[in-house]
């Protein structure tokens, strides 16, 4: 079953684009089948960085372009697809997901959906998180990904019954996305590195390039963690033997 990874968080400024680009280069590093979509018109950074790896589609609640992320569906029949959202996007696909009945559909064609939630342990970004699993329930995998390299202190995200309790009913993973140095980040922002670009790069000392390193080590054994890309691991190594 391929999986469509929707790396969300509605919010602005919580690091989607970036843990996007990391799940990415995990995939690359991985040698696993994938394709990424980039789908955020105003600001494709994503695609600027990986654009050997990304493919366009665009949501949008007009039901003349409703059918431009139709192939991200498609796409998801042959492999699993990255899809990084852009904010204040939820409504479109969400009626992209429930006009087509994909959930429904995805059963026949082997494809589901795995959510990505980013978060900087703000109220107003956990209130989202919860109203999305409150929708989907059962019928979507929700991953919380805590961003560090926003936050580093989540005792009030831990404290919060009414989270916790969802979190435990849906069983929902929750990992916690590495912090990358200020230094080293605004360096690869800047010049629009891929990551391993930047393990190489000479815009970086040698050990801004091996805090990279680190960096990418810890966010792929939280991405490994889950489970959610066991599968594709597991075929990676069987066809390698």
């Amino acid at each position: 079953m391929a999986v469509i990874h929707l790396v969300d968080g509605e919010k602005g400024g919580v690091g989607k684009s970036f843990v996007t680009r990391a799940m990415i280069q995990y995939g690359i590093d991985r040698e696993l089948p994938f394709v990424a979509v980039e789908t955020d018109r105003s600001n494709p950074d994503v695609n600027r960085v990986y654009k050997d790896r990304c493919q366009f589609a665009v949501f949008s609640e007009d039901e003349r372009q409703a059918g431009n992320a139709d192939r991200i569906f498609e796409m998801a029949m042959e492999q699993p697809v990255i899809v990084s959202l852009p904010s204040q996007v939820n409504r479109a696909v969400t009626a992209w997901i429930e006009n087509n009945e994909l959930l429904q559909i995805g059963q026949e064609y082997d494809v589901s959906f795995c959510k990505w939630f980013v978060t900087n342990g703000e109220y107003d970004s956990i209130r989202l998180f919860q109203a999305s699993l409150d929708y989907y329930g059962a019928q979507m995998t929700h991953v919380l990904v805590r961003n560090f390299g926003l936050c580093d202190e989540w005792s009030q995200v831990d404290n919060d019954k009414s989270l916790q309790k969802l979190i435990t009913k849906y069983g929902v993973k929750v990992i916690d996305f590495p912090k990358l140095g200020y230094q080293e980040r605004y360096l690869i922002n800047q010049k629009q590195l891929r990551f391993d670009d930047a393990t190489k790069s000479k815009n970086l000392t040698v050990l801004g390039r091996q805090r990279v390193v680190n960096f990418l080590k810890n966010a792929y054994e939280q991405f490994d963690s889950t489970g959610v890309w066991s599968t594709e691991i597991e075929t990676e190594k069987a066809s390698a033997s």
